[in-house]
């Protein structure tokens, strides 16, 4: 069974839960995956820029960062900038749990190996974003 902890650590904003955690069960059970422990963090730009900063060495603000634990069985943490998320759910028009679920995606995807590094691989990662975020409404 898979075990999914969503931690809010944003200082104000407070986000359900459990939408969080059924996109990454979806992901997970898509990718025949059933023995993951996956946490899911949730911060403020600065604290997201300090862990780009200090684990891959780049000085730029992002969206999500994803770090693989362990292969086998799969464990993984996603953590996502709520600050971020705000930004570009309002560029797009759609509500931040919507965006913040679709970081959450994301991040599972490439816990799951997926990609995008090219234009091609992003294309499909956006392409599963939209089908699961479909699935979990």
């Amino acid at each position: 069974m898979n075990k999914i902890e969503v931690l809010n650590a944003h200082p104000i904003t407070r986000l359900k839960r459990q939408s969080f955690r059924s996109c990454v069960e979806s992901v997970l059970r898509w990718g025949g995956v059933s023995d993951a422990t996956i946490s899911v963090i949730l911060l403020d730009d600065s604290a997201l820029l300090k862990l780009n900063r200090d684990y891959l060495n780049h000085n730029y603000f992002t969206d999500v960062m994803t770090f693989p634990l362990e292969v086998e069985p799969l464990e993984g943490e996603i953590y996502i900038s709520v600050d971020r998320a705000r930004d570009q759910a309002d560029e797009r028009s759609i509500p931040l749990y919507e965006e913040v679920s679709r970081l959450a995606i994301h991040g599972t995807l490439h816990l799951l190996g997926y990609d995008d590094k090219t234009e091609q691989e992003r294309k499909a990662m956006i392409q599963l974003e939209n089908k699961f975020l479909k699935q979990v409404g």
